[in-house]
């Protein structure tokens, strides 16, 4: 019973009642039909067909088995057509990953995509570690920095992350505005609890602030940006954001060598698919958004 072209083959057979015509439904030779239904009768040890001389007719053994196998095609037929239904639609799983300083403005982006396209089921996966595209991980990654260069993955270029230095006026009521490198022994840093961190901000502040000033680590952008809020020190945000808070103060002005690339990185297998290109088109139509402040 573990052949299935055997039992296919039994299945067209009682379908099309000869042998010659199954074997031009399968694309098979007549032999090749007749030496099926002979292994699969002498597996089971039963007849499953009536030999005459107008073909082949089920016997009750053979009309069991022929029920199952009708199930069984008749749940392929429906399985295919799912799997091409998801290529074809909006719907499904959509799994998205970023780095979590974007997610305040992603997570409405993708909700308002998830309500033109109610049959979505949105997944927005979120931290430091790369998520592995040609594993199937996630269908679409926000990645910022260098262009990724991953074989296989298609790279489009997403928006331009301007990044600035910022503390709350609480802070700056307390400690003041450096003036120069000379002042920031005398200050308060928070940055990535990781010193290989990506984000070009944070490896220019492990090259250049004092290990004993940088006082507030984490592996959390969302944890360093309520930690400059709540007054801990002086840390990286996007300027859009900075600058449209009245309760931050802005430290230092963006620099070139602190800005970011953002990118929209897909497989090759999965990028021409509905559902990514429809998310593809949403996220680019939507690009300012993704880096301003949220409303």
């Amino acid at each position: 019973m573990d052949n299935w072209d055997e039992i296919r083959t039994a299945y067209q057979v009682a379908q099309m009642g000869t042998v010659s015509g199954a074997a031009e439904v399968l694309g098979v030779h007549h032999a090749t039909v007749i030496r099926h239904i002979d292994a699969l009768e002498g597996r089971l040890g039963v007849k499953l067909f009536q030999r005459h001389a107008r073909g082949y007719t089920a016997t009750e053994a053979g009309e069991d088995l022929l029920r199952v196998a009708r199930a069984t095609d008749d749940q392929f037929s429906q399985l295919a057509g799912r799997i091409k239904g998801r290529g074809s639609d909006v719907s499904g799983e959509l799994v998205i990953t970023s780095l979590d300083f974007l997610a305040p403005r992603l997570a409405p982006l993708l909700t308002e995509f998830q309500r033109q396209n109610p049959e979505l089921v949105v997944r927005y996966l979120i931290g430091d570690r790369l998520f592995r595209l040609e594993y199937g991980e996630a269908h679409v990654a926000v990645r910022a920095g260098a262009a990724p260069d991953q074989p296989d993955n298609v790279v489009q270029p997403y928006s331009q992350l301007s990044v600035g230095a910022y503390a709350s006026r609480n802070y700056v009521a307390q400690y003041g505005i450096p003036q120069g490198p000379e002042d920031y022994p005398k200050h308060r840093f928070i940055a990535a609890d990781n010193r290989d961190s990506r984000a070009p901000y944070h490896q220019w502040l492990w090259a250049n602030v004092p290990e004993e000033s940088i006082t507030w680590r984490s592996s959390s952008g969302a944890a360093m940006e309520a930690a400059l809020r709540a007054g801990a020190g002086i840390g990286g945000l996007p300027a859009a954001m900075g600058r449209a808070d009245p309760e931050l103060v802005e430290i230092h002005a963006p620099r070139a060598d602190w800005g970011s690339a953002l990118w929209l990185v897909t497989h090759v297998d999965l990028h021409r698919t509905s559902k990514v290109q429809a998310v593809l088109r949403f996220l680019k139509e939507h690009a300012e958004e993704a880096v301003s402040c949220p409303d």
